[in-house]
């Protein structure tokens, strides 16, 4: 036997060897209580539905629920105080009539605001929601106003973190088996697993990448998954690659055999909906939450 054929059975040996050990370890995501029972596209309204209402308000997000939505999705912030608040923002300026950064406010000071003062739909000609009582809401208020509801929530918070506190919230309200933590601050992922491991948590994009190049050659039951979800957008821009298309048929069923649940953001268009449940995505989240009813026939 030549020394090179020596060499290449050796590399083979090797190769098979790593991925025998990979093979062993990899494990699925478990099951979690968040996804049990869920039947058909979750319809997720991204911000209550930001282009029908003003953005993370009650006001919005009560008529989500009316709707007949599936999961509520907002952001989280801390207030000065000690208050978390939902704001997609992390200061008051674009959506309210006030100015500042939220952490660096009282809840008094952010309660104080017009959050329905930004929001027309006619390009400024008019603001219907203006004066009209709508204020920032904290995440405790929506915890009691809809303790069975599902909800998508976002950490945007990094300094000073907000990890402990809300993990502590969730448990207060026994809302664990109801809530999805996403953020996308890898620190703030690790902090929140390490504090509330018992709250399912979508991958940040350094936990998706490795499956979406796993999948590419077909290998991608090496792979255990770090959350319960991958949420991501259509497309995507990665180091060298570029932009690159994320959401398709083969990737999305390889995650469903990792037992990861896909959903994508943020969907508007009735087509593209369309689309995206013909690939077998598992959740839509959308500001026209009303639209994907339709699509559903729900």
């Amino acid at each position: 036997m030549s020394r090179t054929v020596t060499v290449l059975l050796g590399l083979f040996v090797l190769i098979a060897a790593v991925y025998l050990v990979f093979w062993w370890k990899a494990e699925p995501a478990a099951d979690v209580p968040f996804f049990a029972g869920s039947e058909g596209v979750l319809v997720i309204a991204h911000q209550g539905g930001e282009r029908l209402y003003p953005s993370e308000t009650m006001f919005a997000f009560d008529r989500a629920v009316a709707m007949g939505v599936d999961v509520l999705e907002m952001d989280v912030h801390s207030t000065a105080d000690g208050v978390l608040v939902l704001m997609h923002d992390a200061t008051v300026d674009r959506t309210t009539d006030g100015r500042g950064a939220i952490k660096e406010m009282t809840f008094a000071e952010i309660q104080a605001l017009d959050a329905g003062y930004y929001w027309t739909d006619d390009d400024g000609q008019t603001y219907p929601y203006r004066e009209q009582g709508i204020t920032v809401p904290a995440l405790e208020e929506l915890f009691q106003a809809y303790p069975d509801m599902l909800m998508n929530i976002e950490l945007k918070q990094q300094e000073p973190s907000i990890v402990r506190p809300f993990c502590d919230l969730v448990h207060e309200y026994e809302m664990q088996d109801k809530v999805l933590m996403a953020t996308f601050h890898p620190d703030v992922m690790d902090e929140f697993r390490q504090t509330c491991p018992d709250v399912a948590t979508s991958m940040v994009q350094k936990e998706i990448l490795p499956l979406w190049l796993l999948s590419k050659v077909g290998l991608e039951e090496l792979y255990t998954p770090a959350g319960e979800a991958i949420q991501a957008p259509l497309t995507t821009t990665l180091p060298v690659l570029g932009e690159v298309v994320i959401l398709t048929e083969s990737f999305i069923e390889d995650a469903h055999r990792r037992n990861v649940q896909v959903h994508a953001w943020t969907i508007d268009d009735p087509v593209e909906m369309e689309r995206l449940i013909e690939k077998g995505i598992d959740g839509i989240i959308t500001d026209r939450p009303d639209l994907l009813l339709d699509v559903l026939d729900r």
